[in-house]
């Protein structure tokens, strides 16, 4: 710890007597300066015990104290026995008035004697914060390698800073430790997002430490301590390896992932390429057997966190996972469901290991239409049973059925005719005028007459088979 003025007082040895601002002796002594100058300051940085023989008394003590007041030194030392018998009255009563402390060092103390006993008491501090700074170090690294290690380097920095300490997720969760200011904690954690950084603010009375953890640019989670007083340049250390020894630990079991995850990607590769007896040695050294022919390929899309939730659950099965691309592939028993919340995806027919090639292509397609419809789960079977619509982009089809049936829809508007009635109905019937007309409850010449209208509103011929279904495949698209 840093000297203080009361500690150089009670010295017996250096026979210092407080004079004025008893009551702020307290103040730490960063260093001790010596000047006879009217105004020093220029040549402080604050903390500072400066002592003098008071030369520049004449000048004005008023305004002497209040510039080292200003300045933000610790005290003054006025020695006495020179130029002056005993402490000046006006310096004691500027001193008082500022709770300045004022401290006289009788003639017999070198000026020199309080300089090394300061000296050797800031090297002293520096010496006790280092060790107790590597001490601290030593008992984190421990606790690092424990089985709880992100718990128990929390707890171990909160005793060695004496401090609160709480780890966080990247979404505020706790993972570790406690706070009473968990709220106002959360409240700042979006100044972080553009990256790591380091902060430090108050909240009611308590000066909080944030330190974001991760590697790169990715945050991996957040460290807070909070105390009453400022962390010291040894706490900012002790915190540092803290943080260092928490980010090793969130990114090792990521490179783990990220390694996993390209050996699957080489496993997929292979068995696209038939290497499928390899395939399923290597798998079931490491996950288990591959699932038994016949299989499908399903291919799922969508946002990270839920394909990591369809690859935990696949672990519980014998479905077979690996990343293509930015989506998720997955083969599995032909009559197993896959459980896909929050994605879409592309399911294939059944087929052996040998046509896993062709079952991918049948998932990607059937992956791209649910993309399209917004549907969770297209199987490839469906785009035939369903008809071309499935293919239609449902945007670039609305326009072309809104162009095509515009007139008949400002017609019916009228209230003149139920021309998209009566079309649909004819489309249905094939063509036949008696079944359509009857499904409708009008005559046939009325449905006829109406036809006519839609051909000339339309400006083409119903006859046409290529009218036809565009006109079916209009209507579909508007029902």
């Amino acid at each position: 710890m840093t000297p203080t003025l009361a500690a150089l007082v009670d010295r017996p040895d250096l026979g210092l007597l407080v004079r004025a601002g008893a009551a702020h002796l307290d103040r730490p002594v960063q260093w001790v300066h010596t000047s006879e100058l009217a105004d020093p300051t220029a040549f402080l940085e604050g903390g500072e015990l400066l002592l003098t023989t008071g030369l520049w008394v004449r000048s004005g003590a008023a305004a002497y104290i209040r510039r080292l007041h200003e300045a933000g030194v610790a005290g003054l030392g006025f020695g006495t026995g020179l130029t002056h018998a005993a402490v000046p009255a006006a310096v004691i009563k500027a001193a008082e008035a500022v709770g300045l402390p004022v401290i006289e060092v009788p003639r017999q103390v070198p000026f020199i004697a309080i300089s090394k006993a300061v000296a050797k008491a800031v090297a002293a501090a520096e010496y006790a914060a280092v060790t107790r700074a590597y001490q601290a170090q030593r008992a984190l690294t421990s606790a690092a390698v424990r089985a709880d290690g992100v718990t128990a380097v929390t707890r171990q920095l909160a005793r060695r800073l004496d401090a609160w300490a709480v780890l966080l997720d990247p979404r505020g969760s706790v993972r570790a430790g406690d706070s009473p200011l968990l709220d106002a904690l959360r409240a700042e954690l979006p100044r972080f997002h553009a990256g790591p950084a380091s902060l430090t603010y108050e909240s009611d009375g308590v000066e909080i430490t944030v330190q974001t953890l991760g590697a790169g640019e990715r945050i991996r989670g957040f460290l807070a301590v909070g105390r009453a007083t400022r962390l010291t340049p040894a706490d900012q250390q002790v915190l540092t390896t803290a943080a260092s020894l928490l980010t090793v630990s969130f990114e090792r079991p990521q490179a783990v992932e990220a390694a996993t995850r390209r050996l699957r990607g080489g496993l997929l590769r292979l068995l696209l390429a038939g290497e499928m007896e390899l395939v399923a040695e290597i798998a079931a050294d490491l996950w288990g057997e591959l699932p038994a022919a016949p299989v499908r390929v399903v291919l799922a899309a969508g946002p990270s966190r839920h394909r990591q939730t369809a690859v935990d659950r696949a672990e519980d099965t014998d479905a077979f996972h690996a990343p293509h691309g930015d989506s998720l592939l997955l083969v599995i028993a032909a009559d197993a469901e896959p459980a896909l919340p929050g994605l879409h995806a592309g399911v294939s027919d059944p087929v052996d290991y040998a046509g896993l090639d062709q079952a991918l292509k049948q998932a990607q397609r059937a992956l791209a239409t649910a993309a399209r419809t917004d549907l969770p789960v297209v199987r490839f079977a469906e785009l035939a049973d369903d008809g071309v619509l499935r293919l239609v982009d449902p945007e670039v089809a609305g326009v072309f059925a809104d162009r095509l049936l515009a007139p008949l829809v400002e017609h019916d508007a009228t209230g003149r005719g139920e021309l998209i009635a009566s079309l649909r109905a004819w489309l249905a019937h094939n063509g036949q005028w008696d079944p359509a007309a009857a499904a409708l409850g009008v005559h046939r010449h009325t449905l006829r007459h109406r036809l006519a209208r839609v051909g000339q509103l339309l400006g083409r011929d119903l006859d046409s088979a290529d009218t036809r279904a565009e006109l079916w495949l209009a209507l579909r698209l508007k029902d």
